[in-house]
């Protein structure tokens, strides 16, 4: 075992929302009782969560960036949520980079993803894939995405622009995914949330475990282990490391990030809980492989660009 990480870290993945703006469908009051999602009811994170609401959940860590991963701003309303983060007090480093929510296969993708890509802010795009037969558990309405030949132009366009792409499916998904990648070879695409081991049967998880591993023969695919409690509510320190060693073991740290997925962790865990939980199952790792994991991964995939006198292990706190 090697000491616990101590270093500075990057949050890649959180979301920031303000429902007075009533931009958030998936946010808004539950009609007749109906608060599930997949990963539990989302009655707890209904609520306002900005910076300061960020800054207070992590203050004890050491967080000198985050990204803001696009939160389910309407497709009604395209650029307003960049525009909004925009306008936020950004000298905390909390939403450095955006990665942005563009639906590929509009017949406007190609005017938003240039005007999007023209904020120096916005790095990737996300544009969920995640199909499941359940309704209940799907976020498109549709399984195919990634091999309509629209979509895939989308993605062409957004490739050009130099964006990389935040990539969010099930583990039944992950070959249709790794011919994407095959196809796709200039394009960065960042697998989210350890590929979502959402079935913990004994045959979910050899699906899941044998899709990763799979996926981590594509070069270009990098894997955040974002919110690994998503889908282990009664979650251990020996449940998230059989996932997250997997994870890592797949990939390597050069391909993979920590990351919290606030505030949708806290459904099941808060940040200083989870960020513990990774800081304790990295000391299998070199501090090198810790210092990939916890910071240079994200900033190098999400170009960060931060210098490397941040590697000090004495690093201001945000």
């Amino acid at each position: 075992m090697n000491p616990a990480y101590t270093g500075p870290v990057i949050d890649p993945h959180h979301h920031l929302w303000d429902l007075s703006l009533g931009r958030h469908p998936w946010l808004a009051s539950p009609v007749a009782g109906q608060d599930e999602m997949v990963h539990g009811s989302i009655a707890s994170i209904r609520r306002d969560y900005g910076v300061s609401e960020y800054l207070r959940d992590t203050s004890r860590q050491n967080i000198v960036a985050t990204v803001h991963v696009e939160a389910g701003w309407s497709d009604d309303f395209p650029l307003e949520e960049t525009r909004w983060l925009d306008s936020l007090d950004k000298r905390s480093g909390v939403a450095a980079r955006y990665v942005a929510r563009v639906p590929l296969s509009s017949k406007n993708t190609p005017r938003l993803l240039e005007l999007e890509a023209a904020n120096s802010a916005v790095v990737g795009i996300r544009d969920i894939v995640s199909w499941h037969p359940d309704p209940a558990k799907s976020f498109v309405p549709r399984e195919d995405m990634m091999s309509d030949p629209r979509w895939r132009e989308g993605l062409s366009n957004a490739t050009a622009l130099g964006l990389s792409f935040d990539l969010m499916l099930y583990p039944w998904q992950m070959g249709e995914a790794l011919s994407l990648a095959a196809g796709f070879p200039d394009t960065q695409f960042v697998l989210n949330h350890c590929g979502s081991p959402a079935d913990r049967s004994t045959d979910g998880m050899a699906l899941w475990r044998k899709g990763l591993a799979e996926l981590s023969s594509a070069p270009n695919i990098a894997i955040k282990i974002s919110n690994p409690v998503a889908y282990d509510p009664d979650w251990t320190i020996d449940s998230l490391r059989m996932v997250i060693d997997h994870c890592i073991g797949c990939f390597g740290p050069e391909r993979a990030m920590f990351a919290s997925d606030l505030p949708v962790a806290g459904i099941h865990a808060d940040f200083n809980a989870l960020y513990d939980g990774f800081r304790t199952i990295a000391t299998s790792y070199s501090r090198d492989e810790q210092e990939a994991l916890f910071f240079s991964t994200a900033s190098r995939i999400y170009r960060l660009g931060l210098p490397s006198s941040q590697r000090s292990q004495d690093s201001s706190h945000v």
